[in-house]
């Protein structure tokens, strides 16, 4: 596997941000070009060094999970096919290729659309603490990652870099976006939620919570936007060891966590990772996509 991209060096695109794993380059007035980079942050902290492919893993399973959700609401992808793009992108073929995907300029809305299928992380350490998530009640006596009785939108606001989102009660977002989002949002983050549920389940894996991102067209139709359903922004669980009552072996940063726990990390100082947690992540990566999509990443 070829070296980590840590950051792409395209000075002919315009850069409009650099976060925590991606590159947005504004391309013209109706297109951004979306970039995974390698990066990897934990804690929300950015470590020295990446997870070699890991960029291209994100951008492939965003593109499987837009193109098979399409028709359940529109998504922000124009294409992820570096021919179909223009020749400023192009030119920077060696960089970007299988880790871009041009998409539409669209009005990003101010909420992390949160959707919980099971009690588990912040959710469960808050329903211990008092009997809710996101201050909605649950029944009484649930247990750690066990199914909730249906699955729960739990919005939380943005943070900037270096902050922490904060989860809000339902109910507050129209406050944020407007009744009339919040009323769109709220439903299209269930469809596609169980969409993408009932497609995983199938090849056995759970989703048991993940994050949308959405945003409106100039039309003011919304439309399911940013990267969607991948290891970063959703907890994927193997059903075949599924359990009730504990935390689950999961297909994501687990390995980074548990070493950054086990070195008493600081949550602020980046570090250099071992080679074996990476290698192992980067497996859990690719065995995730492999089994959603049934077919191997293009590294």
């Amino acid at each position: 596997m070829s070296q980590a991209i840590l950051e792409c060096n395209c000075p002919d695109l315009k850069l409009v941000s650099r976060g925590k794993v991606r590159e947005l380059y504004d391309i013209d007035d109706e297109s951004l070009l979306f970039v995974a980079t390698d990066r990897l942050s934990a804690y929300d902290v950015i470590m020295k060094n990446g997870i070699p492919g890991k960029g291209k893993i994100l951008t492939q399973m965003s593109v499987f999970w837009f193109n098979l959700l399409k028709d359940v609401m529109k998504t922000h992808l124009i294409t992820a096919n570096i021919d179909e793009m223009p020749a400023c992108v192009q030119k920077y073929r060696d960089q970007l290729e299988g880790r871009s995907m041009l998409v539409k300029k669209l009005s990003i809305l101010p909420i992390e659309a949160i959707v919980r299928g099971y009690i588990t992380g912040s959710g469960w350490a808050e329903y211990k603490r008092k009997g809710t998530v996101c201050d909605i009640p649950l029944p009484k006596e649930l247990k750690e990652s066990q199914k909730l009785p249906e699955p729960l939108f739990t919005p939380s606001t943005k943070a900037e870099y270096g902050e922490h989102d904060e989860n809000i009660h339902p109910s507050k977002v129209a406050g944020i976006i407007g009744e009339k989002y919040a009323k769109q949002m709220e439903e299209n983050a269930l469809k596609v939620y169980k969409a993408a549920l009932a497609h995983a389940e199938k090849k056995g894996i759970i989703i048991a919570d993940t994050k949308f991102e959405f945003g409106t067209n100039k039309d003011g139709e919304m439309v399911l936007a940013d990267e969607v359903l991948t290891p970063d922004s959703s907890r994927f669980w193997p059903a075949d060891n599924y359990e009730v009552g504990r935390g689950q072996d999961s297909y994501d940063k687990q390995y980074v966590r548990d070493y950054l726990t086990s070195i008493n990390f600081d949550k602020k100082t980046p570090i250099e990772l071992p080679q074996d947690i990476i290698d192992k992540t980067v497996q859990k990566y690719i065995e995730a996509y492999t089994r959603l999509t049934g077919t191997a990443p293009q590294l």
